[in-house]
């Protein structure tokens, strides 16, 4: 990825949503721009207008955490839009040639493995900074059983490529727009991962959904939420969602959903591991007398 390109379109695309008003700005007469103007906002971040204008270019090199941090405060970002903007700042004080080229292939650790499958009657799975989906246990694996037709299972191509994905996920829109604004945040932290890049080459090419959503520039980390899920099997439900990363393993998070005990919910996801179940006996074959 042109981490200059990312950088100014991010910066221009922020300072366009953030009015005068906003910003705490007065403001006087016909404006010819939908949000800040550039002097505006070195004004309000402390910084010359050629400062940020060079910023605003791409360049990034050399910008103290300070100047990030005021720029941060006078285009209103959030907590994610911050982060995301001091991970392009270090990516483009990074040279290419002090990155692996060749990342290493992912190991899962037998521990991970036996904590997904040790909780029960919760779906859990595991996924990388790609959104490939490396393990889940049984009933993750039969609440996205769509999903794991795919190989290699990826939550995005899911939900951009396959046309089941609007009928599994009632809140379609607001499920790829999280989705993309992962990607976003993970080009940012990882800007010469070569199967990152194909991945949204791939999804730019064969989704207009996907490259319009990629041209709003906006981030997103999964930590906490409710997600709306329809499954064949056991109709509509509504499901708590934990995403916790492993510190000893870079880019990899647990998934966990859940539902409060005596709701409609927690009776689907009973109704889903019986199902589940029968899936899994089905598939068995059975044993034959010699």
């Amino acid at each position: 990825m042109d981490n200059r390109a990312e950088v100014s379109a991010f910066l221009k695309s922020r300072r366009d949503k953030i009015t005068p008003e906003r910003a705490g700005m007065p403001v006087y007469g016909q404006r010819r721009v939908p949000g800040l103007r550039r002097g505006e906002v070195a004004m309000l971040a402390g910084v010359s207008v050629e400062y940020y204008t060079r910023m605003e270019r791409g360049d990034l090199s050399g910008v103290s955490e300070s100047v990030l941090d005021a720029v941060a405060q006078a285009l209103r970002l959030g907590d994610t839009e911050r982060d995301h903007l001091h991970a392009l700042a270090r990516a483009a004080n990074t040279s290419p040639a002090r990155v692996r080229r060749r990342p290493k292939k992912t190991v899962v650790r037998p521990s991970v493995l036996r904590i997904l499958e040790g909780l029960h009657d919760q779906p859990a799975y595991l996924r990388n900074n790609r959104m490939d989906i490396l393990a889940a246990n049984p009933l993750g694996r039969a609440l996205h059983y769509q999903l794991f037709e795919m190989e290699p299972p990826n939550t995005c191509r899911f939900v951009f490529l396959d046309p089941r994905a609007t009928r599994v996920y009632p809140d379609w829109e607001r499920v790829a727009r999280d989705g993309v604004g992962v990607l976003r945040v993970e080009v940012a932290k990882n800007p010469f991962d070569r199967e990152l890049s194909n991945l949204i080459g791939e999804l730019s090419t064969r989704s207009d959904a996907f490259r319009t959503m990629w041209g709003a520039h906006d981030v997103h980390v999964f930590t906490e939420g409710v997600k709306r899920f329809h499954h064949p099997a056991v109709g509509e439900m509504e499901l708590f969602h934990e995403s916790l990363d492993l510190p000893g393993d870079e880019g990899l998070s647990i998934t966990v959903y859940s539902a409060d005990p005596g709701t409609p919910a927690a009776d689907a996801l009973n109704l889903l591991a019986s199902w589940a179940a029968t899936q899994d006996q089905a598939e068995t074959p059975a044993d034959t007398e010699s």
